[in-house]
């Protein structure tokens, strides 16, 4: 939060000049988008503002025309990806194994934090990011405000399960 002041600061703006709060929804790191996500929706509370979720496959998206696989490095030998057509319709945003993915599953044209290596590695377009990703996140979510559709409240996008999980016995209990 002391970094959202630093933004008002500089921006020359308070809180309440705010319209709308965007947010990135990931796919990213688990508690990251955990505490990106929550910060934004009670911000949006307390200012009785919406919240606005945007991917970072739409924000890598932005700006680019075309079809579009948009590829972002998941560790562990895996990427998140999502494609897009010409017209700018997704498909399902999926976790996959780097060892097995295969050039029918890409767009000629890729981006994102892995795009220069699979187009390299498979022959295809690497185009780069038009802006960076907050831009393209503020801009993306002042887009869909203007839209006045009613819009879910923004939620972490999840395609890996937690590394953690809960105790599979129960606690000490106070007899």
């Amino acid at each position: 939060m002391p970094l959202v002041n630093e933004i008002f600061a500089e921006a020359g703006k308070t809180a309440a000049e705010v319209d709308a709060i965007g947010v990135g929804i990931g796919p990213g790191n688990f508690t990251g988008l955990r505490i990106s996500v929550s910060a934004a929706r009670g911000l949006a509370l307390a200012l009785a503002r919406p919240a606005i979720g945007v991917s970072t496959f739409e924000a890598r998206r932005f700006g680019i025309t075309g079809s579009l696989s948009v590829i972002e490095d998941a560790r562990r030998d895996e990427a998140y990806l999502q494609s897009f057509d010409d017209q700018g319709q997704a498909d399902e945003a999926r976790l996959v194994g780097l060892n097995t993915l295969t050039p029918r599953e890409l767009a000629q044209q890729v981006t994102g934090s892995l795009g220069q290596q699979i187009a390299s590695d498979y022959g295809l377009i690497y185009v780069a990011p038009s802006v960076m990703i907050a831009t393209a996140i503020a801009t993306i979510a002042e887009a869909k405000h203007a839209a006045d559709m009613p819009l879910p409240r923004p939620s972490p996008l999840y395609l890996r399960t937690a590394d953690a999980a809960p105790a599979r016995e129960y606690g000490p209990r106070l007899l």
